[in-house]
């Protein structure tokens, strides 16, 4: 695909080119992955400015996003990438490999600088999600803090760089600018910009701001940061689709495979039937989500792909409300189960109240049901995030779910994630409701088109 930028995308790529040390506080949405392998790429190819890149990067990103979003884009399709993940021996061969950039999950960052110590190889390092370094005393910032003298190029990525507070900065541009412009250390930091308030003996539980610290700080750090909201970029109000792709293990393909060839998947104590058409779909459809009834209703795990996802646009979101779109029972028991604060709508009077909670920002997970998002429900006022957990053939669920968001007075940009299940039903599905086809029609086609395929 033939890359087109939008100028900021173009501004920002410029930046990078342009400053050695910069972190991009880029709101999701606006493609800082396109916009940094860009940079990357004229740095290695165009003007021979660094040697070895090193991207860090949540696992899951690591292991995909990068490659997918390089492989996507005419101009990049030529960067050779190692990925530094799997057992050990699969990391030192993936270091050893030849590559242009190297890409390792920031768990192992500790392992790579125990690794090559003193001759840490990577005059260039890009923090994907520069916010998780940003706790001082964790072993990861320190790890990186021992090697950053010996980088000549660093750039970090996030949306919302303190999602808690103010103090969740310095370690973060710590490992920028190396205490240039928050000071060498946490304690001096802390003393300058905040006051101490509740305390056990000499331990201090909170620091408070002082007046005028968050203006001094962004004052401090305003000559090389970037900071970008998708409003002031973007026109308003606009619905950002995402396709987040998900890849299921081997032994869970076989399983899909398997139900779908034979229409059946056999277990103990209760097997997983598809009578039909319309019923194989439906399986085939929570299969994809990770979970599926048996003939008894009993539930079966398959694979945790989706929440996986779920829990990466999750903490993308840096703390901002997350409205979650789910099609079984059992997805919405597994969400809960693996994202305890999620809450879901009432009816009544305590449906009425959990809408008001949101709308507050009160709530940071809300599970919906599409059948449930109809007319008159709106929830703009608490957040701009949408998750596709499980999609829908209905184009007008479809819309009315993402209307909740995507409405009069949202005054963001709404960021619709799909998580799509590759080599599933799912991607039927997706591309039903893009050419705006979506509905019983979609759905039968798409399974006799997939039936024809098996007996072909």
């Amino acid at each position: 695909m033939r890359y087109k930028p939008h100028k900021y995308q173009e501004y920002a790529t410029a930046r990078i080119l342009d400053e050695p040390f910069i972190p991009l506080f880029l709101e999701m949405g606006l493609g800082k992955t396109v916009i940094t392998l860009t940079a990357l790429n004229e740095l290695l190819f165009d003007r021979f400015d660094i040697g070895k890149a090193l991207i860090i990067a949540p696992l899951r990103v690591a292991d995909d996003t990068w490659a997918r979003e390089s492989q996507k884009w005419d101009h990049l399709k030529h960067l050779r990438i190692s990925k530094i993940l799997g057992d050990r021996k699969q990391r030192e061969r993936a270091l050893k490999a030849d590559a242009d950039l190297y890409i390792i999950n920031r768990e192992n960052v500790e392992w790579l600088v125990s690794m090559t110590g003193s001759k840490w190889p990577f005059d260039t390092v890009v923090i994907d999600e520069l916010s998780s370094f940003k706790a001082s005393n964790s072993k990861r910032f320190r790890a990186l803090r021992r090697v950053r003298p010996m980088m000549q190029r660093v750039i970090g990525l996030t949306g919302t760089p303190a999602p808690n507070s103010l103090m969740d900065l310095w370690a973060q541009m710590y490992l920028i600018d190396q205490g240039e412009r928050l000071g060498k250390t946490i304690t001096g930091f802390r003393d300058r910009y905040f006051t101490a308030g509740a305390r056990s003996g000499h331990v201090v539980y909170e620091w408070k701001e002082k007046k005028e610290a968050e203006e001094r700080i962004y004052e401090a750090i305003g000559d090389i940061a970037i900071s970008m909201k998708a409003e002031d970029w973007l026109e308003l109000p606009e619905s950002i689709p995402r396709v987040v792709p998900i890849r299921m293990d081997e032994a869970s393909k076989a399983k899909y495979k398997q139900l779908e060839q034979d229409l059946l998947l056999p277990f103990l104590g209760g097997d997983v039937v598809a009578s039909s058409a319309a019923v194989l779909s439906n399986k085939l459809l929570q299969l994809a989500n990770g979970a599926v009834y048996d003939e008894n209703r009993g539930v079966r795990q398959i694979h945790d792909g989706k929440l996986d996802a779920l829990e990466d646009v999750i903490e993308a979101a840096n703390g901002h409300p997350v409205l979650v779109f789910y099609s079984y029972q059992h997805d919405l028991e597994r969400i809960k189960k693996r994202f305890p604060k999620t809450r879901t709508l009432r009816k009544g009077a305590d449906g009425t109240r959990d809408i008001a909670e949101w709308n507050a920002g009160r709530i940071p997970i809300l599970a919906v049901h599409p059948a449930s998002a109809g007319h008159g429900l709106n929830l703009q006022d608490g957040g701009s995030v949408i998750v596709w957990f499980g999609l829908t053939w209905s184009l007008e669920l479809y819309q009315q779910a993402n209307a909740r968001l995507y409405r009069q007075g949202q005054t963001r940009n709404v960021i619709i994630h799909h998580l799509v299940t590759e080599g599933t039903m799912d991607e039927d599905a997706m591309e039903a409701l893009e050419s705006k086809a979506a509905g019983q029609d979609a759905l039968m086609d798409a399974v006799k088109a997939r039936i024809s395929k098996l007996e072909g």
